[in-house]
């Protein structure tokens, strides 16, 4: 092969850590120096070198336009139980993750799990977890303020139906068990969004503390208020329920609370609901929707006091549950949905959760639709890889007829909860009464019998 031919072999392998104008200024050397030695060899060798260089640097050039396909960085604002739940959908896709969230700021009271719901955990390796730290819904007694019956909800028929019994957990239980799933430092606190712009390849984040970060993705999982999605669509109006939301977490005896209403319940009175559940540890979950004007809320320090004087004289254990909480844990906050929109995505940025379609609490879907969300966008995205424009078409396309039900059965099932007219409120527990369990179910089917996957 000669000394020419050596050349070539060491060309080709220091060619790709040398840029190639570094290259062409070694090809003059070598082709004077040939001159003076009349290497007819060793020019034909600098030539071949050149021809080498140019082609690996045009290789180079289809590599990093590759890279841009490969890139699988997502962006999250919001740390909520939707963001949480989308990191670690893609995470199992294998994207790597970034949640930004504006502050940690504890995570609220209880939330209720459904059949579909557990479905979505068991889907993210969750499930037993959750179960192991919470508390199953063995009842569904619903009852007048005065502690009549109106019906009692078939659960154990509901779990042998939809595949799972439902379940109550403490938000932030549920939070931990999420974060223990992803990889360390996959959540940084401290970011709040002020605005993004996006390229044909990738999306960057622009945040309150000069801090920007870059990825082929980004998903709005930044709840009711979302700036991510007022930066899509513009202002959508808030729509206020008509009722205001008390809700706080006790430690009280459960028998206490199983000798009087088994395990759970909710009391239906004119304008006013309450419900209490366990939810596992020895806590119990309790709620109370006050028909009210929009901004009735109540500051720290008066709530308890507020809520007991809507609630006195209900029956046991309504007041006892109230009082054995303290005031420093009752939260008080108006309730709102939005008009569903039309569609969530622009380019390479998307809304998952509140941020797309926040509903009322009444059919307690909120966690669950934005967990459903997570799976179905991890999904799109893994058929669609690597575009990310063409997979968020196909995640919106296949969420938006769901959800946008679940927002109007919310707000729906809250104009019947609420109902302050005596004779309408007759009409409606005599209903309830004469309905048939299967009916109930059947009813749910399309709602908690559902799974993503199927």
């Amino acid at each position: 092969m000669g000394a020419a031919g050596g050349v070539v072999i060491i060309s080709v392998i220091a060619c790709n850590h040398v840029r190639k104008g570094a290259w062409e200024g070694a090809f003059l050397h070598i082709g004077a120096e040939s001159g003076r030695t009349g290497g007819t060899t060793l020019q034909a060798g600098t030539f071949a070198i050149h021809l080498i260089c140019q082609s690996l640097e045009e290789g180079r050039n289809l590599f990093d336009e590759a890279d841009k396909h490969r890139n699988k960085k997502a962006l999250i604002i919001g740390g909520g139980i939707g963001g949480l739940a989308a990191a670690r959908a893609l995470h199992m896709q294998g994207w790597e993750c970034c949640v930004c969230e504006k502050a940690d700021s504890g995570a609220g009271a209880g939330i209720v799990l459904a059949a579909n719901a557990m479905k979505a955990l068991d889907r993210l390796g969750a499930g037993d977890a959750v179960r192991a730290q919470g508390s199953p819904v063995r009842q569904g007694l619903i009852r007048t303020w005065d502690g009549k019956r109106i019906t009692r909800l078939p659960v154990e028929e509901q779990a042998r139906r939809f595949g799972s019994e439902s379940w109550m957990i403490h938000r932030a239980d549920l939070h931990a068990v999420l974060i223990a799933l992803l990889p360390v430092d996959t959540i940084i606190y401290g970011r709040r969004l002020v605005r993004f712009e996006q390229t044909e390849w990738n999306v960057t984040a622009h945040f309150e503390n000069g801090e920007t970060a870059t990825g082929a993705l980004l998903i709005g999982a930044d709840g009711l208020h979302s700036t991510v999605r007022r930066a899509l669509f513009g202002h959508t109006p808030l729509r206020y329920a008509g009722f205001t939301a008390f809700r706080g977490i006790c430690r009280f005896p459960e028998a206490r609370i199983a000798g009087d209403v088994g395990e759970g319940f909710e009391a239906w009175g004119p304008g006013v609901r309450f419900g209490a559940t366990p939810i596992g540890r020895g806590d119990i979950f309790w709620f109370a929707a006050v028909n009210a004007p929009e901004g009735f809320t109540v500051p720290p320090g008066g709530r308890k006091p507020a809520v007991l004087a809507h609630l006195r004289g209900w029956a046991s254990p309504v007041e006892a549950l109230i009082e054995a909480t303290d005031e420093t844990a009752v939260l008080s906050h108006d309730v709102f949905d939005r008009t569903p929109l039309p569609r969530w995505s622009e380019g390479r940025v998307t809304l998952l959760g509140d941020a797309a379609h926040p509903m009322l609490p009444n059919l307690g879907q909120g966690g669950a639709q934005a967990m459903e969300d997570a799976l179905v966008l991890a999904r799109a995205l893994a058929e669609a890889d690597p575009d990310v424009p063409q997979a968020l078409t196909a995640y919106e396309r296949s969420r938006l007829p769901r959800t946008t039900r679940v927002v109007r059965d919310s707000r729906r099932m809250g104009w019947l909860v609420q109902l302050e007219h005596p004779a309408a409120i007759a009409i409606r527990n005599r209903i309830l009464r004469a309905m048939p369990p299967g009916l109930q179910l059947q009813r749910l089917d399309w709602l908690i019998g559902h799974d993503v996957f199927h």
